[in-house]
């Protein structure tokens, strides 16, 4: 708990709960994450949901913004609130009131110095796409696709050459307002299984379009298109208008956001997360009472 400014302008000081959610949507629906005047954000849906619960307006700040048609396992949004409801109520209570292609995975209480976004230390992506000649249908809005066939083998040895900090322009989109374009990238894997390939890539932060422009320039290298080394080419030249198209958001997915494990949160905790998985409808509340996360079945 901590002392802050009331609700709606008013400057008199009130007791303000922090909490932190860990989310999972579907963004097929959504024109993306930030708030829009014509509510139709997943921002939107998570505030109007608990607002509704706490019974005033209540604001979420989020790890990451992701765009229209993208996708999420792991976003982390934290957010202040006089009330003083159960953890299970932030996760129940509040997926009550949300569509179907939003849900509440756990909630943990904070101090009023956590940050979703500044104080996450990392953030990890996943792309998966369909390689095979027609279109998917199942996976519709959820992965990507391309119709030729793609060397993976040749795509890793590509993505090689961004590992490490570098200037990241030729990566980002035009309307990117980062303040900086570099970036340290941590992973960056490729795997094939079947008809499908998987991206998963790991940085202390990406600029806006970055993962999909990546896997973009990585499609062409895949497709023999351009050599492996052309990747590192890109790179240093800095220069968004040499590289390939930007991939569609569709297989694009917000999966982890990493943070100091002295906050104590749920997605960090690999042993619970491995449980949860395999008794999906079991509830572990910390032993602090700091933490409870519910199956998503709840």
């Amino acid at each position: 708990m901590y002392f802050g400014r009331g609700f709606c302008g008013n400057m008199a000081q009130e007791l303000l709960n922090r909490f932190a959610l860990g989310i999972e949507y579907n963004g097929s629906r959504f024109c993306g994450w930030q708030r829009q005047p014509q509510g139709c954000s997943v921002q939107d849906a998570v505030e109007q949901a608990l607002s509704k619960l706490s019974r005033r307006p209540v604001a979420v700040v989020a790890a990451g913004r992701t765009d229209a048609g993208v996708h999420a396992t792991g976003q982390v949004v934290h957010f202040d609130t006089p009330a003083n409801w159960p953890l299970t109520a932030w996760i129940r209570g509040v997926n009550t009131f949300l569509p179907d292609s939003v849900a509440v995975i756990w909630a943990h209480s904070v101090n009023g110095e956590f940050h979703a976004r500044y104080s996450a230390t990392a953030r990890s992506y996943r792309y998966e796409l369909l390689n095979r000649p027609v279109r998917p249908a199942l996976n519709s809005g959820t992965a990507g696709w391309y119709h030729k066939p793609l060397d993976a083998k040749l795509m890793q040895e590509a993505s090689d050459f961004l590992i490490g900090e570098h200037d990241f322009s030729s990566f980002r989109a035009a309307e990117c307002q980062a303040n900086t374009p570099v970036r340290r990238l941590s992973r960056l894997r490729v795997e094939r299984s079947g008809d499908r390939i998987v991206f998963e890539l790991t940085a202390n932060a990406f600029l806006q379009h970055m993962v999909r422009n990546i896997v973009g320039a990585l499609v062409y290298v895949g497709a023999g298109k351009q050599p492996p080394y052309w990747i590192g080419e890109l790179l240093r030249q800095c220069d968004r208008t040499n590289a390939a198209p930007t991939f569609a958001a569709a297989g694009l997915h917000l999966c982890h956001v990493a943070y100091d494990p002295a906050w104590g949160l749920p997605n960090d905790d690999g042993a619970k997360r491995s449980v949860q998985t395999l008794l999906p409808n079991r509830t572990f509340p910390e032993s602090n009472g700091n933490s409870t996360l519910i199956g998503a079945s709840m």
